[in-house]
């Protein structure tokens, strides 16, 4: 028979509730950072190089920011998503307010932040009392890229784009040899595709001469005779505005890969400002297909707000 804990636990699982959906109609303008990090979808984006045990060890609550398994059951802050959620969060608050020790839950360490392996129900409930810490067995992930606890997805892509310019710059000294410090990307691995652009130019400019030329020489000559034409040519057809959210640079690798399936098709000698203008009329979007998108999307977002998904 419920006692009165069990009762003052299934209050505060509807307080839970209730917050969760709040925060999803106050998140319109957010929606990336209203849900919890998956780990798989971040492990797959920082490409972990391995792994460490740190035991077990208070974790401050603020940085549990996502969970292994039940990243769609809950939002941020850890806040229930779903009714069916109830009798076992109840359960674990019920056993809080009558002083049971749980063990510490599991958590994946990784960029600073925490995820959930274990124990997903207990971080909740931690969270909707006000704790500050949690006892947690802690697997530490290696990572280059710092995650905050303010990030969504989006976020940690950027902040690995943002790493892997500043290592781009750094080892390839694009920056001096260009004087231009706007290469910019939307997705990771984009500067690695530069760099194999400008190594297979290097290869055929080297072909047929007695002294090979080195890589930053190779790489002013790819950025004088590939990468500024076709960058030109952008800009003067204003393809961009028909990618939104693409920069230039993105704009640069995509055209480059249907420049050579044009190729394939047509020769060799089919021009690179003709396959950027064939790319633009093929795949770019009018302005009415991008109304029609924003009405869609936010249709989308109206109705996920509406069924407390």
């Amino acid at each position: 028979m419920p006692d009165a804990y069990d009762e003052m636990a299934d209050s505060d699982f509807s307080r839970a509730r209730l917050r969760e959906a709040l925060a999803r109609i106050g998140g319109f303008l957010s929606p990336g950072r209203r849900g919890l990090l998956a780990l798989d979808e971040v492990r797959a984006v920082l490409k972990i190089r391995g792994e460490e045990y740190k035991g077990v060890i208070p974790v401050p609550l603020e940085m549990i920011i996502g969970s292994e398994g039940r990243y769609r059951d809950f939002a941020r802050g850890f806040l229930p998503r779903h009714d069916y959620l109830r009798d076992r969060w109840v359960r674990v608050d019920s056993a809080h307010y009558h002083d049971v020790i749980l063990p510490p839950v599991r958590l994946y360490e990784l960029g600073g932040a925490y995820f959930v392996r274990d124990g997903n129900h207990r971080v909740s409930v931690a969270k909707l009392q006000g704790a500050v810490e949690i006892d947690a067995e802690v697997v530490s992930l290696s990572s280059t890229v710092r995650i905050d606890k303010g990030m969504g997805m989006d976020d940690v892509k950027r902040a690995l784009i943002d790493y892997e310019k500043r290592e781009f710059y750094a080892q390839t000294l694009f920056g001096q040899a260009t004087e231009d410090y706007g290469l910019d990307f939307t997705s990771p691995g984009a500067y690695d595709q530069v760099v194999e652009h400008i190594l297979v130019h290097k290869y055929y400019i080297n072909q047929g001469v007695e002294e090979e030329i080195d890589f930053v020489t190779a790489l002013d000559s790819w950025y004088r005779t590939v990468y500024a034409p076709i960058v030109g040519t952008i800009r003067a057809e204003r393809l961009a505005s028909r990618f939104p959210g693409r920069t230039t640079s993105d704009l640069y690798l995509y055209i480059v890969k249907h420049w050579d399936a044009l190729k394939r098709r047509y020769g060799l000698h089919y021009p690179a400002s003709e396959a950027a203008r064939d790319f633009g009329e093929r795949y770019g979007q009018s302005l009415s297909r991008r109304v029609r998108g924003f009405l869609s999307k936010a249709a989308a977002f109206a109705a996920d707000v509406f069924k407390g998904r």
